[in-house]
């Protein structure tokens, strides 16, 4: 069992990025899921991200290594697309990382300064998504993926952004349940704790 740190996306804590985290509560992990929105939830990516740029990405940024007080230090970090940043950060400079799993978005290691030696890590996107490949996050992957001999990319074929929640439009259920598959084999293969 896996206890873990799961960041939603910028249309908030929705309903699918709810059911995500259920399903790894029912394969037998334990799932923390902070709402940075205060309980407010987007239809658009547009509006989600308007939303986060009026709260202040930073202020998020930093609410989102927040929510990490008071858990264990052996924790799983999980974040979706804008959940990323503060997943990663929380991976990289908080001790006791068990591994991270990043959906839909990754930056350069070097934004927190440099990947914990022997923490795995693995990277999933769509390799046409405007964003997550159009935007420099598939490159930075690729180059930490290439430097890092725990870490895993996994690209799936289309051009969506938040393909993988299956409460919006741009769900792709085979891509979703891939990915699905992916993350639980992944959390099932980290080695146990101490206790």
């Amino acid at each position: 069992m896996a206890e873990i740190l799961f960041l939603h996306h910028a249309l908030g804590l929705t309903g699918g990025q709810r059911d995500f985290a259920e399903g790894l509560r029912k394969a037998g992990h334990a799932v923390h899921t902070p709402d940075l929105y205060g309980g407010k939830v987007f239809d658009t990516l547009e509006a989600g991200i308007a939303h986060g740029r009026a709260l202040g990405f930073e202020a998020l940024l930093e609410d989102g290594v927040a929510a990490a007080e008071g858990l264990p230090a052996e924790l799983v970090y999980v974040g979706y697309s804008l959940g990323v940043l503060p997943a990663q950060r929380l991976a990289q400079t908080r001790a006791g990382a068990r591994g991270a799993v990043f959906l839909e978005a990754f930056v350069p290691p070097s934004e927190f300064g440099g990947w914990p030696a022997g923490v795995p890590a693995q990277v999933h996107g769509m390799d046409e998504d405007p964003i997550f490949a159009g935007e420099g996050d598939l490159d930075a992957a690729r180059a930490f993926v290439e430097a890092t001999p725990e870490a895993e990319l996994f690209l799936y074929p289309g051009k969506a952004h938040l393909w993988a929640d299956p409460g919006l439009p741009t769900y792709d259920r085979a891509a979703a349940a891939l990915l699905t598959e992916r993350v639980l084999a992944f959390l099932d293969g980290l080695s146990p704790t101490g206790g």
